[in-house]
């Protein structure tokens, strides 16, 4: 079953083409790394598939619904969504248990509605799943950057997605935070019965072990995709950076440098 299903899609913002024939077919159950330079038009592709954006043209399927035939406030709470813009959105004064328990409606914000308690222990246990059940009674603006990651991926957990999308969860992360961060996402991926998930990220060395397939981006077009081994080799991933590199795997994850000079 095709979790997304994107067909000649095309963004154009104030004459910028940001997207520009793109075809994607996600699969249930497939982990996928959209890799790409700055201005790619990853974060672009990222909010139509999270229903937050909609295309100049083309279709966009996301879980059996297409874009602009279906309310999406009722599509979104299907999806995950960590990223930096949505935590900016995030109150500083939230308290983390309420940051995740909105997830469950895709709202920011605790107003006014209410949770049973079956939601808080839900809440709590998936704080306890990705290791910040310790923040739980903490403002979401007292956390660090690391501390902030897990909340989210915590928050994008808690309505039970059928696809999960991180935007860049890595960024900003210091050595070992990263590599706390890829350890948790790569029991996630591991895991037969988590949800079909995409991760947005500029650097090889971030995919998690347990990642089946990639998408390489360049300039809003799609320079390859297809199962992680095929298209994670030096050449494609000097046309998509324009720069030549070499690409090895180093056990079950991967890394990229420059060719050296001769």
């Amino acid at each position: 079953m095709a979790v997304v299903d994107l067909r000649g899609v095309r963004v154009v913002r104030d004459d910028a083409t940001l997207l520009d024939d793109v075809d994607w077919r996600v699969d249930e159950g497939q982990r996928w790394v959209v890799l790409g330079p700055n201005g790619a038009g990853k974060t672009t592709l990222l909010q139509i598939v999270a229903a937050r954006a909609h295309p100049t043209s083309g279709t966009a399927q996301i879980l059996d619904e297409t874009l602009g035939r279906v309310d999406v406030f009722d599509l979104r709470p299907r999806i995950g969504l960590t990223s930096a813009a949505l935590a900016d959105q995030v109150p500083a004064k939230e308290v983390v248990l309420d940051v995740v328990l909105t997830g469950s409606y895709a709202v920011v914000g605790r107003w006014r509605e209410t949770y049973d308690p079956v939601d808080v222990m839900r809440a709590e246990a998936i704080l306890t799943a990705v290791g910040a059940m310790g923040l739980a009674r903490r403002q979401f603006g007292s956390l660090s950057e690391g501390e902030r990651k897990r909340v989210q991926i915590a928050r994008a957990l808690m309505a039970d997605p059928e696809l999960i999308l991180l935007d860049e969860p890595a960024a900003g992360l210091d050595l070992g935070g990263r590599e706390d961060l890829v350890a948790r996402l790569a029991r996630f991926a591991l895991d037969p019965a988590a949800p079909t998930m995409v991760l947005v990220t500029h650097h090889v060395e971030e995919i998690p072990p347990g990642f089946t397939h990639a998408l390489l981006l360049r300039a809003g077009r799609v320079v390859a995709s297809g199962p992680l081994p095929q298209v994670l080799t030096g050449a494609l991933l000097s046309e998509t950076y324009g720069t030549a590199l070499e690409v090895l795997p180093w056990g079950d994850r991967w890394w990229a440098r420059a060719v050296p000079a001769r």
